[in-house]
């Protein structure tokens, strides 16, 4: 009786170990940029949103970033961070225009956006994103009165030190990975006792 009652929790088992693993490695998203401001000249109630927007998500790879406008009237470049800061719009690194263009993340690092039409990037209609390695923080500059000083540090250090690059010996476990480890490991010696 027991051999049977251990054979038809088995399967039950594995199955939720299975399903504790998949969530663990599931965790990519879709960033609409400027969530429901979209993609477009800021106004002038919303100057800096997309520095803000930028502030308040967090950016991992796998991610990708979601650039809604009308395609007849503007376009997304990605560039590197000198024509961000001058809005040099020549040589761009990517230029999108179909008004849903989507950009995936596939590396740590900065990216820099801005709109591909002339005028535009100097209304403030770009945006700078960071990729960390480890957490996968976001941070963008500020722009006006409340912008950071020229001498202050390129990330805020308010939550502590600023992450050190990946180093050669391989990453610790993360907490859902051990736990599901853990669990596998319970439920094998459970099963074996009762088989």
């Amino acid at each position: 009786m027991a051999t049977n009652l251990g054979s038809t929790r088995y399967p039950f088992l594995l199955a939720f170990l299975f399903l504790v693993l998949l969530q663990t490695r599931v965790s990519c998203y879709q960033h609409k940029v400027g969530d429901l401001d979209a993609w477009g000249i800021p106004t002038s109630a919303k100057p800096q949103i997309y520095t803000q927007w930028s502030r308040y998500h967090t950016f991992r790879i796998g991610d990708s970033l979601l650039f809604l406008y009308p395609p007849s009237q503007d376009c997304v470049i990605q560039v590197g961070e000198e024509s961000y800061n001058s809005c040099n719009l020549k040589d761009p690194i990517l230029y999108m225009n179909n008004g849903n263009s989507l950009f995936n993340i596939t590396t740590h690092g900065e990216f820099y956006f801005t709109s591909g039409e002339q005028g535009n990037c100097d209304k403030k209609q770009k945006l700078h994103i960071s990729v960390l390695s480890g957490n996968g923080s976001a941070y963008s500059p500020s722009y006006g009165p409340s912008a950071l000083p020229e001498t202050s540090s390129s990330y805020p250090t308010v939550f502590g030190t600023i992450p050190q690059p990946p180093s050669s010996s391989p990453p610790p476990l993360s907490y859902p990975v051990f736990m599901a480890a853990l669990t596998g490991f319970s439920v094998s010696v459970l099963v074996g006792g009762i088989m």
